[in-house]
């Protein structure tokens, strides 16, 4: 396995954040739908008409265990309020089998007039998505098409996923602006990268080196470490620090893998001044606008909150038509704003 915000801020930047990084982990990590594929044809003739379709929204998450999620099913409830919507809430619980069957069941019930998924696993909900299809109920899951087994837009689906590639851009070319800047275009680089498995992970790294390379060809990626978490971070940044003390820029590919790199650099009592990171907690923007963090490429979850709302509404006015395909808007964050 996010995700920030220009519409009413009942969520905290972090808690939206975190979701969207697990809603896209959820979604690109896992096997497409095979045997149990959502139809590719329009909605069946048994498919409600988008007039009769209740203004009541089903949003089903990975599990309301994880704050995280729970933060993001609160926002949508009072987004959805705001707009005059319902919004039902389910709780899977991290189990991908009660998830399909929750779904399943409330599509059965006719209570739905719209879902959003976050699926643990698109292959388990396959069946689920495709009785949405067949009772025209708009539905937004996670991940592009080629993930679900598809190779485009489909009738009644909406597809939302983060754009790994162009964050990884970003990433390279703000490292590189600060290399240029404040070390004359010459830098060792270390570079946190994700979990093999992880989502987006080959697109970001390939972007990444491709885009540092292009704005700061003097700099060189001298070692990387795998990010797991923050204090994993700290110690193996402090044990590459040990062996090779020139390093003087950092990349990391998500916000705990940024934050214990700093602190490996802040134990050694070194300076670090070139790190730059993706996703954009609450904690990073604040080490941002301090001058600590030189950039963030943050994603912008509560705007893609809305936009997936809004979609979904608008869906519902013909839901055999073929759904959009989302990205997470991202922007780029420094001190200057």
């Amino acid at each position: 396995m996010s995700s920030s915000t220009r519409r009413m801020r009942a969520l905290p930047v972090a808690v939206v954040g975190a979701a969207a990084l697990l809603l896209a982990a959820c979604g690109s990590s896992t096997d497409p739908a095979a045997s149990s594929a959502p139809a590719t044809s329009g909605a069946a003739s048994s498919s409600a008409p988008a007039s009769n379709l209740p203004k009541t929204l089903v949003f089903s998450p990975i599990g309301l265990q994880i704050p995280a999620m729970k933060g993001l099913s609160e926002g949508v409830t009072g987004y959805g309020a705001s707009q005059g919507w319902e919004v039902i809430v389910q709780d899977p619980a991290l189990d991908p089998a009660k998830q399909a069957q929750q779904v399943q069941e409330v599509l059965e019930s006719g209570r739905a007039g719209a879902v959003w998924a976050i699926a643990i696993t698109p292959k388990s909900m396959g069946q689920a998505v495709k009785t949405a299809q067949e009772k025209g109920v708009p539905i937004l899951i996670n991940g592009t098409p080629e993930e679900w087994g598809f190779d485009g837009p489909q009738p009644g689906i909406t597809f939302d996923y983060i754009d790994y590639a162009a964050g990884g851009t970003a990433v390279g070319e703000q490292l590189g602006k600060c290399i240029n800047e404040k070390l004359g275009g010459k830098a060792q680089v270390i570079y946190g990268a994700s979990r093999e498995g992880t989502a987006g992970k080959k697109e970001s790294d390939d972007a990444f080196k491709a885009a540092l390379a292009s704005t700061a060809p003097g700099a060189t990626i001298v070692q990387e470490w795998t990010i797991s978490d923050r204090q994993a971070s700290q110690t193996d940044v402090g044990n590459i620090l040990q062996g090779k003390p020139d390093v003087n820029a950092v990349a990391a590919a998500n916000d705990e893998g940024a934050l214990g790199a700093l602190g490996a650099f802040k134990a050694a009592g070194k300076e670090l001044p070139c790190l730059v990171e993706f996703g954009g907690n609450d904690e990073v923007l604040a080490l941002v606008k301090a001058g600590t963090i030189y950039a963030s490429v943050a994603l912008q979850f509560g705007d893609d909150m809305k936009q997936s709302f809004d979609t979904l509404v608008k869906m519902q006015a013909d839901p055999t038509a073929k759904g959009e395909i989302l990205t997470v808007p991202q922007k780029v964050i420094t001190a200057a704003g």
